[in-house]
């Protein structure tokens, strides 16, 4: 400690690590400050995995959900959405270092931010929530990847009928081959492995979205008209106390449809420094919101206006559109393709935090712990853990089997919104900054964050009344690996 300035400068970076955690490729060019692989992120592959999140099947709903609020409450909720989902998410991404913002010791996951910022209970309670929503949006991609690869055949069916045949289908087929698939794409070790992949699922976020927002254009053109409401679905259509349940499931889908923040961390640390990773992560939420919310408006309003009332559940296979088929073939394929890569965004931080505590519960274990080297051709050497395929193919299986036993797609989507939003959206942010910045009690800064919390829990109990009043609706009528379109 007692050298001076000037020889420090002078130590080579690997020198100067070792000095600070005994790890002589700590802070080399290939090695950043934490002794990991350099990491490569940007804003723009941050943005991408954040749009890959974001703009997921949730945008089917929105037109729907505009259509139990109506023109004034509808676009209104979502501007209010995009801020809050902004707004807490850069709170969040000032917690992936713990003290100061350049040097300070990385949260690797939204738990150990949690931990290092509040600890206690409240590490266990965000854990829980965090991986429950994890694996109820691993069963909701299911589900709505098959009503998408079913709507092409519907789409096939329904052109070459004349609309003559109701073309009804088993969805279970179109779930197992989605689990298949996922089964081989969760062999990728990890996130900093998903670039590709992620990029590829924002181009087709693009695709179905910008697809649907022209088929509403040109049904708004074709109706010579704007239909709905200021107010939303009109009481006659459905019962007053329907309208009521309806609106407040609008909030749940609404919310899904912005929901990223439980991997937020996870997105920041691949991210690359300097800039500080929560500069860099400013930009990329602000890109990401601006972008989406843009996306969500056009999508959501114009739905509605070709609609109104009878505004489908899922934009794209509720066959609000039949024609043109092969461009609804295009949409569909393209949300199937997304939701291949969104699955294994949102999964990653889940077969982490299992694999992480296997290898600390059981160190010893060559099941756990041993890699097999295996060359692919083409791909070149892959390392294979017995214990990463055989439960990573368990949990996919079982998402899958749930999806099969509850296949509707607009409650589970509300319900999975409601329960995530304010826990991970805004509670845990807020009260992490808090703490870290060391906001004084009662000061006017500390009130507003308490405020916007409490508002976003008052909306969230509604969001999820609304939805479990949808899904008791729906369990009535479904019968169990019986159920087709």
């Amino acid at each position: 400690m007692g050298e001076n300035t000037s020889a420090k400068n002078q130590l080579s970076p690997q020198v100067f690590s070792v000095s600070i955690d005994n790890n002589p490729l700590s802070g080399s060019k290939w090695f950043d400050d934490d002794g990991r692989p350099k990491r490569t992120g940007t804003v723009w592959t941050a943005s991408a995995h954040i749009i890959t999140a974001v703009i997921g099947s949730g945008v089917l709903s929105l037109a729907w959900a505009i259509g139990q609020l109506g023109w004034i409450a509808g676009p209104a909720v979502m501007l209010l959405f995009s801020f809050v989902t902004y707004y807490t998410s850069v709170l969040l991404s000032a917690c992936y270092r713990s003290g100061d913002p350049v040097n300070g010791k990385r949260n690797y996951t939204y738990m150990n931010a949690v931990r290092a910022n509040l600890g206690g209970a409240k590490v266990k309670i965000c854990g829980y929530v965090q991986y429950v929503n994890l694996f109820g949006v691993a069963i909701g991609y299911t589900i709505a990847s098959s009503i998408s690869m079913m709507a092409i055949k519907r789409s096939n069916c329904f052109h070459q009928s004349g609309g003559k045949d109701p073309c009804h289908m088993n969805a279970y087929p179109y779930m197992i081959a989605f689990g298949i698939a996922e089964i081989l794409l969760s062999q990728i070790p990890g996130f900093d492995q998903l670039h590709w992949l992620s990029l590829v699922a924002a181009v087709m976020s693009f695709t179905y979205s910008s697809i649907g927002l022209g088929l509403g254009v040109g049904k708004v053109i074709e109706n010579k008209r704007v239909m709905g409401s200021l107010t939303g679905i009109s009481i006659g259509t459905v019962t007053q106390t329907q309208k009521i349940w309806r609106s407040f499931q609008a909030l749940g889908d609404i919310a899904f449809a912005y929901s990223y923040s439980m991997i937020l961390i996870e997105i920041q640390d691949t991210v690359k420094a300097p800039p500080t990773e929560a500069k860099t992560m400013k930009k990329a939420t602000l890109l990401s919101v601006v972008v989406t919310t843009l996306f969500y408006m056009f999508c959501g309003c114009f739905g509605y206006a070709a609609f109104g009332d009878q505004s489908p559940g899922n934009l794209l296979t509720g066959f609000g559109f039949y024609n043109p088929y092969w461009l609804l073939d295009i949409a569909n394929a393209a949300i199937v393709i997304h939701l291949v890569g969104a699955y294994q965004v949102y999964c990653q931080p889940l077969f982490a935090f299992v694999e992480k505590e296997a290898a600390r519960r059981f160190p010893d274990s060559d099941f756990v712990t041993k890699d097999i080297k295996i060359f692919i051709p083409g791909l070149g050497p892959y390392n294979l853990n017995l214990f990463r395929m055989i439960w990573r193919t368990i949990f996919v299986v079982t998402t899958t089997v749930i999806s099969m036993l509850l296949p509707f797609f607009n409650d589970i989507v509300g319900l999975l919104g409601a329960l995530g939003f304010w826990p991970l959206t805004v509670y845990f942010p807020v009260e992490m900054y808090i703490s870290q910045k060391k906001i004084p009690k009662w000061s006017t800064r500390w009130l507003c964050l308490q405020i916007l919390s409490v508002a976003c829990l008052i909306i969230t109990i509604a969001a999820a009344a609304g939805s479990i009043a949808g899904v008791i609706d729906d369990v009535k009528t479904i019968k169990p690996f019986q159920t087709s379109y």
